[in-house]
């Protein structure tokens, strides 16, 4: 079951990064990424209110927000900082690279996260496990090629560094999820309430800084329905995931590579919508990709 929940995750999170494109493409970043957010924690809002006027009826259709201790609280802030710069870091990626170049770098993740679920969490992958998780590394560095096509220097563009350092920060909030629902039994929904409410304080800190302050900056931010959509659609896939999660055999090496069959949509789709270039020599490593994803599913 936990397999399937890793399925829908993916689908919610190609049609995110759609969205996300759409939102942050010639538009100001910080204060979109602050959209997205709201969005989202306003989709749990009501939860918490109804958790706190009728937590009987609320335990009974599984949506209560639990009561949490300080220390608690403490480690999903952790989680919302390491987000925070993650997001913040493909953000402007994104913004500046093209979605099929963006998507399949991040699609490494699970390469970061199959080295942790090894080294934390004691998963043992087996020999199709390892042969997956290498095909798919293999397939980004063939990505790095149709890139330079494209004029974008892997070793020189600081937006390739980027999205290289936000797909490792979310690598590492992978395997702290674990720890967050399997060890200290969180529920989804609880742990996405307080984690959204945490990113939009380090996120309003930080563009109280760099943002509200500027005149000019304030007079490029551009209003899209996709801000909204992107904060929704992530919550919607970040629950199926949290619900995988929550099942004790869900191995998190496993659900992290799942996830990247979003690269489907972001590809293909997202390829066709923005009038991206060299969209069919994409498909060779983006089939590498999957023939990975696969081989992880068949083992």
């Amino acid at each position: 079951m936990w397999m399937y929940l890793g399925l829908l995750a993916a689908l919610f999170l190609g049609l995110h990064n759609l969205c996300k494109k759409h939102a942050v493409q010639g538009n100001a970043v910080l204060p979109v990424l602050l959209g997205t957010l709201i969005a989202g924690f306003l989709c749990f809002l009501p939860f918490f209110i109804g958790s706190r006027i009728n937590p009987i009826y609320f335990k009974e259709i599984g949506f209560y927000i639990n009561e949490l201790a300080w220390k608690t609280h403490g480690f999903i802030f952790i989680k919302s900082c390491i987000m925070a710069g993650s997001w913040i870091l493909a953000f402007y990626a994104l913004k500046y690279l093209p979605i099929t170049i963006v998507s399949p770098i991040r699609s490494a993740g699970p390469f970061f996260t199959f080295i942790g679920a090894i080294a934390i969490y004691n998963e043992k992958p087996t020999p199709y496990q390892w042969v997956g998780f290498f095909v798919i590394i293999f397939s980004v560095f063939l990505y790095a090629r149709i890139g330079k096509k494209e004029g974008i220097n892997f070793k020189r563009n600081k937006w390739i560094y980027a999205i290289i350092a936000a797909t490792f920060l979310g690598a590492s909030s992978g395997l702290y999820d674990k720890f967050l629902i399997q060890n200290l039994t969180l529920n989804p929904q609880t742990l996405q309430f307080w984690f959204c409410w945490y990113a939009i304080l380090i996120l309003l800190t930080i563009l109280s800084i760099m943002w509200f302050p500027k005149v000019e900056k304030r007079k490029s931010f551009q209003w899209r329905w996709t801000i909204p959509a992107v904060g929704i659609l992530l919550q919607t896939a970040d629950y199926f995931y949290f619900k995988a999660l929550q099942d004790p055999e869900a191995l998190i090496m496993l659900l992290s590579a799942i996830k990247r069959s979003q690269l489907i949509i972001a590809v293909v789709i997202g390829g066709l919508l923005f009038k991206e270039k060299y969209k069919r020599k994409k498909l060779i490593p983006l089939a590498g990709i999957l023939i990975g994803v696969f081989l992880i599913l068949y083992s």
